[in-house]
């Protein structure tokens, strides 16, 4: 008889737990223009994770092009999308995407997908970064900062310039989001 007033007891306390859990509302329907033009649709990835970042080509972090890469090679098969999304936000974006789009082939052999130059804040801010600052509170303070969506379009976790892509933080995410 204890066990049972005891397991009712975590129970009620799980569903009390859940319910003050704060609910984050998925990621509505979002398309970005892609540097190799079209549109790269984030509803196409629904129940597959999607690591955003923005990236500039001349930016002290752009060195994490190779692990955005690296992450596209190792998980991409799996399932991830690597997003990069250009933005010269901060001045240190390239004068048009089709220079991005070679800088980043030249420089970093990049494969991933790639938005056009896109704005993560200020008064022309993307609709998906918009979204981001009202749901999550969260805005680009610089360039690389990355974004994990879930596959049902939840952000997972969200984290600044100085981490890296590739750091563990981010990769057992990635990893746990593709089991």
């Amino acid at each position: 008889m204890q066990r049972r007033v005891f397991l009712a007891g975590i129970g009620s306390a799980l569903v009390l737990l859940a319910a003050r859990a704060p609910a984050f509302a998925s990621a509505p329907s979002f398309a970005f223009d892609s540097i190799d033009g079209g549109l790269i649709s984030l509803d196409d990835w629904r129940g597959r994770p999607v690591l955003v970042v923005n990236t500039a080509s001349l930016c002290g972090f752009a060195g994490q092009f190779d692990d955005l890469q690296a992450l596209h090679e190792r998980y991409g098969p799996r399932g991830l999308l690597v997003l990069a999304v250009p933005s010269d936000d901060f001045n240190q974006e390239l004068a048009d995407a089709q220079a991005v789009k070679e800088y980043c082939a030249l420089r970093f052999d990049l494969t991933l997908a790639m938005t056009d130059i896109t704005h993560v804040r200020g008064p022309d801010v993307h609709p998906f970064y918009r979204w981001l600052a009202a749901e999550q509170g969260f805005t680009p303070g610089w360039n690389f900062n990355k974004v994990l969506i879930g596959p049902a379009g939840e952000v997972v976790g969200t984290w600044g310039s100085a981490v890296k892509p590739t750091s563990a933080q981010i990769t057992r995410q990635i990893e746990t989001l593709l089991r």
